[in-house]
């Protein structure tokens, strides 16, 4: 099951590093990364992943992404690949 993540927040050194070391902690596979600062310090990260053997269930694996954000001072969010793309559809 692939699901997409969002992050967003004041960038610093480690957010790549601290999102994509709880990731593997539970068996999830990141398949594409994209980031980007904006102007003055804004990061923005959009991460595409598999967690078909993820250690967990979704919903606690979207919980833990959401609380690593509060602990980093960012918003995260984990949404299934479908369910994002039904949100963004035009």
């Amino acid at each position: 099951m692939r699901a997409v993540i969002t992050v967003a927040g004041k960038d610093r050194v480690g957010i790549i590093a601290s999102v994509t070391q709880s990731l593997a902690q539970q068996n999830v596979n990141v398949l594409d990364i994209t980031q980007t600062i904006l102007p003055p310090d804004f990061f923005t990260m959009v991460m595409l992943v598999d967690a078909g053997q993820c250690a967990i269930p979704f919903g606690e694996l979207a919980d833990l992404m959401s609380n690593l954000g509060k602990d980093l001072g960012l918003s995260i969010h984990a949404q299934r690949e479908d369910t994002f793309e039904a949100m963004h559809r035009v």
